[in-house]
Formats: structure tokens, C-alpha cells, sequence
């Protein structure tokens, strides 16, 4: 078995925290699935006296996350911070300066400045792997850049939002208002207490905007995408589309218009009862691409929380410690 691959890991939220407990329960398993141990030697975040479960003295600690990618101990940077900007960007660019790969579950990101982040990467022969920022454990970013590789995509849709599948399932089950679910919602810890993010379809969007690219093998255009969330339906909206054989559902829909170019949308949709993401309900992710070769698939799973999220960035951990990965685009940067 090969020498550890070794990561400095930036964020111990929910999603950090499950990443150390997984390599600590499963890691002989990743090892000898890897070819080589994978082990945390430093690890960044806001309060260093914060009791996450877990011993933090084995680690390296360090105050300033972006310090992380020159870290001498480390091979690989794994980015849990979060935010579009500032220090999770700050620590990507480090990264590939330093001449490291980078593992993120960073979805806004991703979406905002993905393409960049793919050349640096590209140029410096490194991996960027961010299977972990769309669906959560669903492995539909490998599913399109690989799996599919061969097909021309006609069209990629899907529960993209866990939160508003939730809230939307749930007041078609019980016939209860919007901000009635909302706040159990809340209370449950699948909203957050600003849930604007996710409600008004901001969230679905990032995601959407990494599926079209990846798809269509265009740039990433979170800008182009028009958004509608579901703040303002109604129960009575949920009971109508079901007299009429329908669900209702925020569905992210990106697909090849007439004449050329992508058109990119996210809002409140009529599903079909026959259709398979009818029948997606709770905090359930899935996303359904179309091959022309392959024909509809269809990825679902658990979209977010600690054990799927952190399953997703331990994959492109494995990916890396094997020496797997191509253009973080499935093709090219710069085509």
C-alpha cells in the first residue's frame, strides 16, 4: 500500500465534522479501496475551543484557512467553508498556486467562479473535484463527466433543493400552508433561519448552473438562470394541480433551445403523477439527465447532511489518491 495521502481540511461545520468521522470509521475500508490510507493532518475554522465530537489534537490547527494550501504536510486542500468569495476563494486560488488539488463541496463557488478555478487547475495538472456541491451524496457529477461521457445531453432537470421538496411534499400530504411547514421545517433543522436562500430557488440554481455546464460543455452562467421559488404557493395551488393529476415540485431545467444556446430555469412546476419525480418527496434530491444514446437517467439520493455529504468529498478524495481525474468540465477549460 502507497504512502497516505495527506489533507488540510478548511470548515468542521456539519459537513466537516462528518468528513473526519467517516475516514475515522471507514478508513481501512477507503484505504484499501484508495490503494493508500487517506488522513487528515491540518484543519482550519472559526472557534478552536468548540467541542465537534472528535479529538482536534491530532490535527495541525490554523488560524487562517487560506494559510492551509501551504501547509508543508499536505497534498490536498479540502474547502468546507462556504460563501462565493472571500476566504473559500481566497483558499482555492492558494491551492492550485501551491501546487495542490482541491476538493469542495462549495456549490456558489462553483457556480460563480468554476471556470476559473478549472483552468488554474488544468494549467498546474492538479485535480478541482466538487462532486460533494450538487445533491449531496448522489454521485451526478461523475454520473454526467463520466458515466455519460459519450452521450450528447438533450436536457438535465431535477429536485435540486431539499428544503423546498420538504415543504412543498409535505403540504401536499397534510393540506397545511406554506409558512405552517416552513417553520417545522425550521425546527427540524432542513430550513435555515434566513431561509430565503433556498426558498426563493437561489440555492437549486448554483446547482443547476454546474449540471448545465457540465452537460452542455458551456461556461457556468448562474446569471442567465431565471428563478422562481416557492414562497408564494399555496395550499390551495397543491390541492388544484392535484385534482388535475398533478405535483408540484421546484424543478431546475436546463436544455438546448431552438435555433442554439442553453436556456436555464428554475421555478414551481406541474409533474405529472406518472412521472417519476412525482414521487420524490421530503428532503429527497434527484436529477434526471437524457442521453441520446443512453436514454433517461435518473440519480436520487439524500441531497444534504453529514454522512452524504461528507461520502461525496471522501469519493473525490479516493479519485485523487488513485490518480483519477481528467478536466474538472469533463472536457477542457478552454473548449
Amino acid at each position: 500500500m502507497g504512502e497516505a495521502l495527506r489533507v488540510a481540511l478548511a470548515g468542521l461545520g456539519t459537513v466537516g465534522g462528518g468528513v473526519i468521522r467517516l475516514l475515522d470509521t471507514n478508513g481501512e475500508l477507503i484505504a484499501r479501496r484508495a490503494g493508500r490510507p487517506i488522513e487528515v493532518v491540518a484543519v482550519s475554522a472559526r472557534d478552536r475551543s468548540k467541542d465537534r465530537g472528535f479529538d482536534l489534537n491530532r490535527f495541525d490547527w490554523v488560524d487562517d484557512p487560506a494559510e492551509l494550501a501551504r501547509h508543508a504536510g499536505a497534498d490536498v486542500v479540502v474547502e468546507l467553508v462556504g460563501g462565493s468569495d472571500g476566504p473559500a476563494l481566497a483558499l482555492a486560488r492558494e491551492t492550485f498556486k501551491a501546487g495542490k488539488s482541491l476538493v469542495t463541496a462549495n456549490k456558489a463557488m462553483i457556480a460563480h467562479h468554476g471556470l476559473e478555478l478549472a483552468k488554474a487547475a488544468e494549467a498546474a495538472n492538479l485535480a478541482l473535484k466538487f462532486e460533494a456541491a450538487v445533491a449531496g451524496g448522489v454521485p451526478v457529477i461523475k454520473g454526467l463527466r463520466e458515466g455519460a461521457a459519450a452521450n450528447e445531453i438533450g436536457r438535465v432537470y431535477g429536485i435540486l433543493n431539499g428544503t423546498c421538496n420538504f415543504i412543498l411534499s409535505k403540504m401536499e400530504a397534510e393540506g397545511r400552508d406554506f409558512a405552517d411547514i416552513l417553520a417545522e421545517a425550521q425546527r427540524l433543522g432542513y430550513a435555515e433561519a434566513d431561509p430565503s436562500f433556498d426558498i426563493d430557488g437561489v440555492d437549486a440554481a448554483h446547482k443547476l448552473s454546474i449540471l448545465a455546464s457540465l452537460a452542455f460543455g458551456t461556461q457556468p452562467a448562474f446569471g442567465e438562470v431565471g428563478i422562481t421559488g416557492i414562497r408564494h404557493v399555496i395550499a390551495a395551488d397543491i390541492a388544484e394541480a392535484a385534482a388535475l393529476g398533478y405535483r408540484v415540485r421546484l424543478l431546475g431545467i436546463a436544455d438546448s433551445a431552438p435555433g442554439g444556446g442553453l436556456f436555464q430555469r428554475v421555478h414551481p412546476h406541474l409533474v405529472p403523477v406518472s412521472h417519476p419525480l412525482a414521487h420524490v418527496t421530503g428532503s429527497t434530491n434527484a436529477v434526471v439527465a437524457e442521453g441520446n444514446f443512453v436514454g433517461r437517467l435518473l440519480f436520487q439520493g439524500a441531497g444534504a447532511g453529514d454522512g452524504p455529504t461528507a461520502s461525496a468529498v471522501v469519493a473525490d478524495l479516493i479519485d485523487i489518491a488513485r490518480g483519477e481525474f481528467g478536466p474538472p468540465y469533463a472536457m477542457p477549460a478552454d473548449a
